[in-house]
């Protein structure tokens, strides 16, 4: 997540929040025990709830030397489907996806303690995305299955 001062644009970019890069080489990937997601039995609606998610912030990235600070984090997203079917089956690229287009909202919390910063967003029931999908997608070796 990436906080910005003014309009969002590489020269206003003040906090840049991520995971760290992990031993196994994987980048903005946390791990995330089952119980933080919830999915209603029918699969149209789901969410996620992480909390205390150690991240850095590194407001000087993409550079490769920036600076970084421990920093923590908490997000909340819930997906909930619309009536519009999705479906993308592409046997060249070994990839499916059946679901619906959904609503997405979100809402974050981020905590740098060695220099006090706290940023909050605004409550999930104001945020809204303009596309989002929920569903089922298999790929790779899990495609023939």
């Amino acid at each position: 997540m990436t906080l910005f001062r003014g309009r969002a644009a590489p020269e206003n970019q003040v906090h840049d929040f991520h995971p760290p890069i992990s031993r196994s080489g994987l980048y903005w990937v946390v791990d995330a025990p089952r119980t933080d997601l919830t999915v209603t039995p029918d699969g149209r609606s789901a969410m996620l709830r992480l909390t205390q998610v150690e991240v850095i912030d590194q407001p000087g990235w993409p550079k490769p030397d920036a600076d970084a600070q421990p920093a923590r984090m908490e997000i909340n997203i819930r997906w909930t489907a619309t009536d519009e079917p999705v479906e993308i089956d592409d046997p060249a690229k070994q990839f499916r996806f059946r679901g619906w287009k959904a609503k997405s909202e979100l809402e974050a919390r981020v905590e740098v303690p060695s220099i006090g910063f706290t940023w909050k967003s605004d409550p999930i029931e104001t945020s809204h995305a303009n596309f989002a999908i929920i569903g089922e997608e298999a790929n790779g070796k899990y495609y023939s299955s």
